[in-house]
């Protein structure tokens, strides 16, 4: 690694991280599943495999987008097809946090504001965390992208690999919904994760950099301004 750069340490708070990725393993610094114990209180164990795979494909394109020049914490806040428990995904941020990530990747999200998700994204904010979220191109707000300190990022195709666009005056992007293999599918998920390899990419290159640098750098480089246009 050239000794111009760092790497820059990303949370990605998805279902895992493929412990049999020799890609991917050696970049992994820190992993935690959070369940919910009988009693209803955050437990934080050993993660279990990616058996959804989407942790993995997300995580796959924040490395490639970032030039390698990435380091992981990994943060499984589910193991299946199954609705996101906002407390989990709360804690799961403050741990992030805790661990000392520069980017945090959430490609997920919530039809509805929750107090507890609401003021760990605060929390991360105000700790210097950047906070990358995905944001369907259609539909009502989802939460933490609709949070006024989260860069919400929707699929766009009009976009290539390694561009963006500028859909929004607020920190609301656009990037390519595809992911590295075409067998993952796509959508703003993957979206998200391109943002933010983009953005470890900048901070990696720019270590004293901050997060209004890092809007200006996405706003002078989006290849498209506005919303795509679909029939």
């Amino acid at each position: 690694m050239s000794a111009e750069f760092r790497p820059v340490r990303v949370g990605v708070v998805d279902s895992g991280i493929d412990r049999a990725d020799p890609a991917l393993l050696p970049t992994v610094m820190a992993a935690r599943a959070f369940l919910r114990s009988p009693d209803g209180l955050v437990q934080r164990v050993a993660p279990c495999d990616d058996s959804v795979g989407h942790g993995s494909a997300v995580a796959a394109l924040i490395a490639d987008g970032a030039g390698q020049r990435v380091e992981f914490v990994d943060a499984q806040v589910f193991a299946a097809a199954q609705a996101i428990d906002a407390g989990l995904l709360a804690d799961a941020i403050d741990w992030c946090v805790e661990n000392s990530v520069r980017v945090l990747n959430l490609s997920l999200g919530l039809h509805a504001d929750r107090p507890l998700l609401r003021d760990a994204c605060a929390r991360a904010s105000a700790a210097g965390v950047t906070l990358v979220a995905a944001c369907p191109a259609r539909g009502g707000a989802t939460f933490p992208a609709a949070y006024p300190e989260v860069v919400a990022v929707s699929g766009d195709a009009r976009c290539v690999a390694g561009g963006w666009s500028l859909l929004a005056d607020r920190p609301h992007f656009g990037a390519s919904p595809c992911a590295l293999s075409p067998a993952a599918g796509g959508g703003a998920s993957y979206a998200a994760a391109r943002i933010s390899g983009v953005a470890a990419a900048f901070f990696s290159r720019q270590p004293a950099a901050g997060y209004a640098d890092l809007l200006a750098h996405l706003r002078a480089g989006a290849g498209f301004v506005g919303r795509e246009c679909r029939s």
